[in-house]
């Protein structure tokens, strides 16, 4: 097949999954929206431990969220997402709470383009051509998206330009170079995703507001970690 397909299938499923949320969310009460959401986060919160406990060595996932964070401070990458969602609440003039589009964005973004289903299928997409693993994740993700637009509103819909964006360009890295994280590596990656993931479910829940962008370079960093201690023996 060709290289990418897995992608485009994903963004699909994204797209319809959220148009159809958006339009059951318009006859769901408000009382009904609060309870889903608060279910919705914890399930969120139960999707960030199982990937958290992913680790091989806590100590490595401990230090790679705190240089995550440091680099995701200092580049200001939250605010950076904030103004993203806030100039598109602007531009399209609807009424949502402020910051919903944000939390939407941020929330399925992470939720639809971390894990070991979105690397490993990328890489396989990109240097087989094989989208299995892919059309798996596209059917959960436009299960997912359903949900989570009825509840949190139409910025769900952004976050396919976040699947397109991260999964086209794991294949295509995939694709030029055909090299793959290895088993640790991706481990690594997983769980420091589930620290992020956690961090959202805490937001939904309204229990503590989280940057949780200025986590997201833990991503880089873990398994980046993980491959050198690998290396040095060190792991």
């Amino acid at each position: 097949m060709i290289p990418g397909l897995g992608t485009a299938l994903n963004t699909g499923t994204v797209l319809v999954g959220a148009t159809v949320g958006l339009t059951l969310g318009r006859v769901i009460p408000d009382s009904l929206h609060r309870t889903i959401r608060a279910a919705i986060g914890l399930f969120v919160a139960v999707i960030g431990i199982r990937m958290a406990l992913e680790t091989r060595n806590p100590l490595v996932l401990l230090v790679s969220v705190l240089i995550g964070v440091v680099i995701g401070e200092l580049l200001r990458l939250d605010a950076g997402v904030q103004a993203i969602g806030s100039w598109a609440e602007r531009r399209i003039g609807r009424g949502d709470e402020p910051g919903r589009v944000s939390l939407a964005f941020i929330t399925t973004s992470l939720i639809f383009c971390v894990g070991p289903l979105t690397v490993l299928g990328s890489f396989l997409d990109g240097t087989k051509g094989d989208i299995t693993l892919l059309a798996i994740k596209s059917t959960l993700d436009g299960v997912t998206s359903i949900v989570f637009a009825a509840t949190l509103g139409w910025g769900v819909i952004l976050s396919a330009g976040s699947v397109l964006l991260v999964q086209g360009s794991l294949t295509l890295i995939a694709f030029l170079v055909h090299a793959s994280l290895t088993d640790l590596e991706t481990a690594e990656l997983t769980a420091a995703g589930g620290i992020a993931v956690l961090g959202i479910a805490l937001s939904l829940l309204e229990l503590k507001a989280i940057k949780v962008a200025n986590f997201l370079p833990a991503l880089v960093v873990a398994p980046l970690l993980a491959g050198i201690l690998h290396t040095l023996r060190m792991l």
